[in-house]
């Protein structure tokens, strides 16, 4: 336990990276994951050059990937393993970095395809739901209090009573759309699922621009005179 908890700690030093979790509603999220991926995978390679090191002279002495500090605590702990041909860094280190390595490529991934997708609100009986990507949440906002059913069945997706903006909201992701999708009482009054509507552009949108169009169209003049008569 003590050789593996020394083992963490130097990997760790090694990287140079926050181990933190990172949440998606941080705005500066995907910069910091990529932060974390880079540290990762220059662990993973100055893990391989050093056992290469190893193999190759038989020693950690002269290596130029660690510090003085970092060799006399590798030695001491080889020197201790059970393991009857230890290595600097064992075979299961390099596989839990790179497994580390795939999960956070996979979730740059995730969070990238999200940021670049547009979502659409929509209107239902009694209310409206707009998509809030500056606070990265899926709001619901009623006309009046929906009644006990009706919050039941908003806790049991996901959402919860925000006080500061008026509304019953839940982080903004595919997940979201999908459980918006089971919950009549916020059903599209076009009849579609919501995740249809991810597809078009936002009905309240549209009715803006339609509004707004309207608004700023020139009026047309009565003909008169020949134009009249024609």
């Amino acid at each position: 336990m003590e050789e593996w908890r020394y083992i963490q700690g130097l990997l760790d030093k090694i990287r140079s990276t926050g181990m933190g979790g990172i949440s998606a509603d941080d705005p500066a999220a995907i910069e910091k994951l990529q932060k974390k991926l880079d540290g990762l995978e220059r662990s993973q390679l100055i893990m391989k050059e050093v056992n290469a090191y190893y193999r190759k002279h038989g020693k950690l002495d002269g290596c130029a990937l660690l510090s003085p500090d970092q060799i006399e605590k590798l030695k001491a702990s080889m020197a201790s393993s059970w393991r009857s041909d230890p290595r600097p860094f064992e075979s299961y280190q390099l596989t839990n970095n790179n497994a580390e390595i795939r999960r956070v490529k996979a979730r740059i991934e995730q969070l990238s395809k999200q940021a670049q997708q547009e979502f659409s609100g929509w209107e239902f009986d009694g209310g409206r739901v707009e998509m809030n990507r500056e606070d990265n949440r899926l709001q619901v906002f009623f006309d009046g209090k929906p009644d006990a059913d009706t919050r039941a069945e908003l806790k049991s997706s996901g959402f919860r009573w925000a006080p500061s903006v008026g509304a019953w909201q839940r982080q903004l992701t595919d997940n979201a759309i999908r459980a918006a999708d089971r919950l009549e009482c916020i059903k599209p009054l076009s009849g579609e699922k919501p995740s249809q509507l991810q597809k078009k552009p936002s009905i309240l949108q549209t009715m803006r621009e339609q509004g707004e169009k309207v608004q700023t169209e020139p009026e047309k003049k009565a003909p008169s005179g020949r134009d009249a008569e024609r």
